[in-house]
Formats: structure tokens, sequence, C-alpha cells
């Protein structure tokens, strides 16, 4: 399905949750002077702005990173911090990062990056914007079985597909066993909507049972609108960095003030 745009949702309060910790995990990852890979199977376009019609349309951002930026959530050291202002700086106020971008601010000459977007304007998008990545218009979960395991051997994968089709909630665990076979060193994280029907709950039961050891972290939140679906967010990952511990419970007593 090729109709999703992320910029209807860039910035809300699962962004926060989800980038707030992928931009800690690759500070966390850049701390050796090793180099390493970052994957993601669903890019988007890497670049969004705030302002927007289809951003202004839902108001998501509002309830999201410019009510976290309101509380102080996270101080100027904080990497998450660090590319907003990076991102400010180079693409005005209204601008705001994704995951491609937060990835290609924080690692370094020597790492290296994949991007998958099947969307056609999206994938030109993205490749516009981070010029540094390798970019791929292609299924997300075909790249990473092609690639994986990388080389560097060190990193990190994100897996965020939209769930506009149904069947991902099927697919995923099976995709994660197989790559986490062909890299068992490899970060995976892999983010998931927490619905008021909770479809998750399946896919997280099978995960869980085949990856006992992985870190799972949910965070609650008002919807952002009247009617809206989305209660919440969560992060599966496996093989995550030293004291993700401290940054996880910190993000948990945050949300837990909305």
């Amino acid at each position: 399905m090729l109709s999703y745009q992320h910029i209807y949702h860039a910035g809300n309060l699962a962004d926060v949750h989800k980038h707030s910790l992928l931009a800690w995990m690759l500070n966390q990852l850049i701390q050796k002077d090793k180099p390493l890979t970052y994957l993601e199977t669903h890019a988007g376009r890497a670049l969004y702005r705030l302002d927007a019609a289809e951003a202004l349309k839902t108001g998501e951002a509002a309830q999201g990173i410019a009510r976290a930026a309101a509380l102080n959530w996270f101080p100027d050291s904080h990497p998450y911090a660090n590319t907003i202002r990076a991102t400010h700086s180079d693409h005005g106020e209204n601008s705001y990062p994704g995951s491609p971008l937060i990835a290609s601010q924080i690692l370094r000459p020597m790492d290296s990056l994949h991007l998958a977007e099947l969307h056609p304007q999206e994938y030109a998008a993205l490749d516009y914007a981070v010029p540094k990545a390798k970019c791929y218009q292609q299924d997300g979960f075909e790249m990473a079985q092609s690639i994986c395991p990388p080389t560097p051997r060190r990193g990190l994968l994100l897996i965020d597909p939209s769930y506009e089709i149904k069947s991902d909630y099927d697919l995923i665990p099976t995709q994660i066993a197989a790559l986490n076979r062909k890299w068992n060193v490899g970060i995976i994280m892999l983010w998931y909507p927490i619905l008021s029907d909770a479809p998750h709950r399946k896919m997280l039961s099978a995960l869980s049972k085949a990856h006992p050891d992985a870190l799972r972290h949910e965070v609650s939140f008002p919807p952002a609108r009247q009617g809206h679906r989305m209660v919440g967010s969560g992060l599966f990952i496996l093989n995550p960095p030293y004291r993700i511990e401290d940054e996880t419970a910190r993000l948990s007593k945050l949300f837990a003030t909305l």
C-alpha cells in the first residue's frame, strides 16, 4: 500500500517516544570508536514541515513535540534535542526530523546508512534529504533481509511500518526471527502503535515468546483528538544497549504526567 504519508502524524507523541529513544541509542553506539550500520525499513521522507497543511489538519504535532518542548522534556544536552536544534538551524523553526535524518545527523562519516521507502514521492524526498545514505525504493523487509548481516556488523535496524496493511502484524514476528538469525549481534528496534482495539497483542505475544530477553517499552497518552484510536506507543528492542533502562524509566515518568 502506497497511500500512507507520515506528514499527517509527524512530531506526534509516538514520534517523541520513538525518536527520542532512537537518538539516545545511536548516541550510545557512537561512543565507541568503531564503525556501525544503520538500517531502516520504512523511512518516509526524513524531513517534515509542521506548518504544512497536512500536519496542521491533524494537530498531532501540537499535542506531541510542541507539548514536549513546552514542558522541557529534553535538556539541551539530549541527542534528540540536538537533532531538532540542528534541523531548525538548517531548515527553519517549523521543520522536524524523521528517524532517517536523526540517524544521519548523529552518525559519523565512518558509519553506513541504508534506508528503504516504497512510496515514489516519499522516496524522492528521502533521497534528497539524506544524501549520505544509500536509499532504496524497495520493500523495506526485502532490503533488510538482503543486507543483513551488514558490514560493519555493529549497528541498529529500525522497523517502523504504518500498519495500514493489517498483515504486517502477522508478518513482523517472522521477519524479525529471520533477521535475528542472520544478525544476532544487531540491535533490532520495532515500533508499534497502541490502538484502542489493541491489534498488536497477538504480534507482541509471538515476539515475546520468541525473544524473551528483548526489551519492551510502552507509553500511554490521551488521543490527539476526539475519536483518534492511538492511545500509546510501543517499542520492542532486541540487544538493547547498556543502561537503556535509565532512559526508558525517565520517558515513562514523563509520559505518565500527560
